[in-house]
């Protein structure tokens, strides 16, 4: 799941999800007259790749047929969104009844175009209570202007890792809970070595890795779009501090120029050579699966969690964080829409199977009944990451009929803003700004 949050990977999925739009648009009628009792095979296509997932993915696929045993699922893996997207179009029996995603920022795109079949009378005939099955932002995610195309599988929280052995050694003895302590302590901790650095207290540029523009904006309670649907991040001032926060954080430690230099000396983000794992940076902002690819690391310091330091004047909202996950859908041609569903509420609404799933990806459950389950086997520290996923002002960005283009704007100008390129920030952002409602309007 993790891959849905890098950005360029998103730029690519919406690139392929715009050609998607105009060849699904109008396919929403249900094709819903399969009986789900009868014995059939469909097809689940799914996004993951590494070993243990792949085997995790299919041990739950085995789950659902021992249940459902006149339903055969074929499973096909390392499916990204341009391959999915290009299967959707095509339809036909080898296609896809299934599908799973990492990009919940495409979900807009995802139901506004009819990629992705309306969920509505499958939910309603099952009598799937989604309130009190789902968190909030996770159904927020799933959605787009009233219509559910979607539903979660497993969930991503990101929080702030740090090296306890670096505070100990630097006099620090708690993690920082506001965003001027986050500075405070990251400056404690970097220690510079000639043009370059021993340790990095926390790598603050846009390009480094989870440090980009709607993680950091977590920490503030923002809002992309106005009442009207237009682009607010000209108009609230929570933008125009989390971007004046950041590049001050940036000259702190030592300026654009040397960071970047500093960052070109650091490991693949998915591989052993991590910054955090080799102790070149001591705090990450990262999602939970870097517990355990950090623990596989074998780091030689103890690891430490706590949910992302909070805006300080909004410090009674420690605990939030950013959230995203991987989403479910069914083909709007499959023919055998009735079994599909039967496989998706399996894999997103049954108790056990959310569990044991979560177990087997090392991610964050998706369902309330799951997250509470004793039945998690998890290191004690992953239960910060199950509170951030319940925490009522934990947050996503909005969907939008364009996908995450209007993130890929905002982190665009981010990238100019943080090296100097943009010498006024209030107009920077109002031209952002114009070019997210411009980007909209075409879409539409």
């Amino acid at each position: 799941m993790r891959r849905s949050r890098t950005m360029t990977t998103t730029a690519v999925a919406v690139a392929a999800i715009s050609v998607l739009a105009t060849a699904c648009t109008g396919q929403t009628e249900s094709s819903a007259n399969d009986d789900p009792n009868a014995k059939t095979t469909i097809n689940f296509w799914h996004g993951w790749s590494a070993p243990s997932e792949v085997k995790a993915v299919q041990d739950n696929v085995d789950r659902f047929e021992k249940t459902h045993p006149n339903i055969t699922v074929k499973v096909v893996g390392n499916i990204n969104d341009d391959k999915l997207n290009q299967a959707l179009r095509a339809g036909g029996s080898n296609g896809p009844d299934v599908v799973s995603s990492f990009t919940t920022s495409n979900v807009g795109k995802f139901c506004s175009s009819g990629a992705f079949a309306d969920l509505g009378p499958f939910i309603e005939k099952s009598k799937l209570d989604l309130e009190k099955t789902f968190p909030k932002v996770l159904l927020d995610y799933t959605q787009f202007e009233g219509k559910r195309c979607a539903l979660p599988l497993l969930a991503d929280a990101y929080g702030l890792y740090y090296n306890k052995d670096a505070f100990e050694k630097a006099g620090v003895t708690a993690p920082p809970k506001t965003m001027s302590e986050l500075a405070s302590v990251a400056k404690k901790l970097t220690v510079s070595k000639g043009d370059s650095y021993e340790q990095l207290g926390f790598m603050p540029t846009f390009h480094g890795y989870e440090t980009v523009a709607d993680h950091y904006l977590s920490s503030w309670d923002h809002a992309y779009f106005d009442a009207d649907g237009k682009s607010s991040i000209a108009q609230d001032p929570a933008f125009a501090e989390m971007f004046t926060y950041q590049k001050k954080l940036v000259e702190d430690l030592g300026g654009y120029a040397k960071l970047e230099k500093y960052r070109g000396t650091f490991g693949d983000e998915w591989g052993a050579k991590h910054p955090f794992h080799t102790g070149q940076v001591a705090m990450q902002l990262d999602g939970e699966w870097r517990l355990g690819m950090a623990t596989d690391a074998k780091v030689p310091f103890e690891i430490g969690v706590a949910p992302m330091p909070v805006a300080d004047d909004e410090a009674d909202s420690y605990g939030k964080g950013f959230l995203s996950g991987t989403i479910m859908g069914i083909a709007p041609a499959s023919k055998k829409q009735n079994a599909a569903w039967e496989l998706m509420k399996f894999m997103t609404s049954d108790t056990q199977a959310v569990v044991d799933f979560a177990n087997g990806i090392r991610n964050v459950p998706s369902t309330f009944a799951a997250l509470k389950s004793p039945g998690l086997k998890f290191d004690p520290r992953f239960k910060t990451f199950l509170d951030i996923a319940q925490h009522p002002k934990s947050s996503t960005p909005d969907g939008a009929v364009n996908g995450s283009t209007y993130q890929q704007t905002i982190q665009d100008f981010g990238f100019q803003y943080e090296k100097g390129a943009v010498k006024d920030l209030k107009a920077g952002l109002a031209k952002t700004a114009e070019q997210i409602d411009t980007d909209i309007a075409k879409a539409e």
